[in-house]
């Protein structure tokens, strides 16, 4: 009699909790995405095709709540133990931050893991996002900063081909304000720190070469690159070729008060709906340098994170390898997104060829793929790009010289990584 009694106290306990020796764990595998539309639209089609096969645990997704950041709402996950299982969305330096708080898992210590790498042709890519021999994130997708500029206004001005350097941009400022047209360029990208990534950085990166401007925690660009590309910027405000008072509601290059700004393939769509016409003038050409050779730039790189709290890790793992080991879910990326994924076949695979070849301005800035490279992961990415914007901002305003802008701001943000 106890037996039995036993035996029902059990039937029923597994009754209650809806899971028999033999069921798996319903758990699902949460994620959370970049809140951005075409995004939120890949990632619901990805998961819709992943969650149809029943032997796959389930994967819920939403964007990243609202905050003052990506990085602040995580931030606030990891304090509240309300984090999810993976999340996309995650910039090098930020990424660096996590794994020195050990809040990541090692994706190099996963099975499968070099053959994923292989499989997506993405060795050099990933190589890039180590920190201290450890793999924490796998990069989605590799942006590399480029210059649009309007064809039509280019042949206005005598020029059949894009400037690539200084003395050519000059020259065609100078005509631009001469004739009360307008600008030359958009220089800078806006007043907060991210700007920088579009403006300073790939200049710096385009007259040194790729050279890091950070390095052991110390500053590098005080010179001569440094000097070169801050000279350029300098020049340009001290002639009122550019202006640094562009808003985020402006588009100059739209409305062709300049000639060149730096826009990003996530543009294309936009311009396609709101500006037909002057996405047909469009052309595509790199940062330029001093001597006019093309240069190094930056790669505006966004990877894919799981935390090391996630009770799913082998699934959430499977999830991945899922994703990124078929090229057609690059290409769906590709199509929705128009960035170009994380992967060094991308103008070699067939897979890709047909989209790329129906879409010239994503092909051109892919082809500038071979010379992105990566801003610098360093866990006080804020602080070190505050200083940029102060260095731009004394030239801007207070007339500094550009020897002495470029020391100063190194000299801060070395004090700044020493705290």
């Amino acid at each position: 009699m106890k037996t039995l009694k036993l035996a029902a106290i059990a039937g029923l306990t597994l009754l209650i909790s809806g899971c028999g020796p033999d069921e798996k764990d319903q758990t699902a595998i949460k994620m959370w995405v970049a809140p951005n539309i075409t995004q939120e639209r890949y990632w619901g089609e990805i998961v819709k095709e992943w969650n149809s096969h029943p032997e796959n645990r389930k994967v819920e997704f939403t964007a990243i709540p609202a905050a003052g950041s990506s990085e602040e709402a995580i931030m606030n996950a990891l304090a509240s133990g309300t984090e999810p299982d993976i999340s996309t969305n995650i910039f090098i330096g930020f990424a660096k931050q996590l794994s020195e708080l050990k809040q990541l898992n090692d994706y190099s210590k996963m099975p499968g893991f070099q053959e994923l790498v292989e499989t997506r042709h993405m060795g050099k890519a990933v190589s890039s996002w180590q920190f201290g021999g450890q793999q924490t994130v796998i990069p989605i997708y590799i942006t590399p900063i480029v210059y649009w500029w309007r064809g039509d206004l280019l042949a206005a001005q005598g020029f059949d081909h894009v400037p690539t350097s200084y003395d050519e941009i000059y020259t065609l400022s100078g005509r631009m304000a001469s004739s009360k047209q307008g600008y030359g360029l958009q220089l800078t990208s806006g007043k907060n720190w991210w700007d920088r990534w579009f403006d300073f950085i790939p200049l710096y990166y385009a007259a040194s070469g790729g050279s890091p401007y950070l390095t052991d925690n110390k500053s590098t660009f005080d010179n001569e690159a440094g000097v070169e590309a801050l000279n350029f910027m300098g020049k340009m405000f001290a002639n009122k070729w550019t202006s640094y008072d562009f808003t985020a509601a402006d588009d100059p290059l739209a409305a062709g008060t300049v000639l060149g700004a730096v826009r990003g393939p996530w543009d294309i769509e936009r311009y396609q709906k709101q500006f037909p016409e002057v996405l047909k003038t469009i052309r595509i050409g790199p940062m330029p340098t001093q001597s006019g050779e093309p240069g190094a730039t930056m790669a505006d790189s966004k990877g894919i994170v799981m935390f090391s709290t996630s009770k799913v890790q082998d699934d959430a793992w499977k999830f991945i390898q899922w994703v990124y080991s078929n090229p057609k879910n690059d290409l769906r990326w590709l199509e929705l997104t128009g960035m170009p994924p994380a992967r060094e076949d991308l103008q070699s695979n067939p897979v890709f060829s047909g989209y790329l070849q129906q879409h010239p301005l994503v092909n051109d800035i892919a082809s500038y793929l071979p010379k992105a490279v990566p801003p610098a992961a360093v866990t006080k990415t804020v602080e070190v790009q505050r200083a940029m914007t102060q260095m731009i901002e004394k030239l801007v305003f207070d007339n500094k010289p550009v020897p002495d802008a470029l020391h100063a701001s190194s000299q801060e943000i070395d004090r700044v990584l020493e705290q």
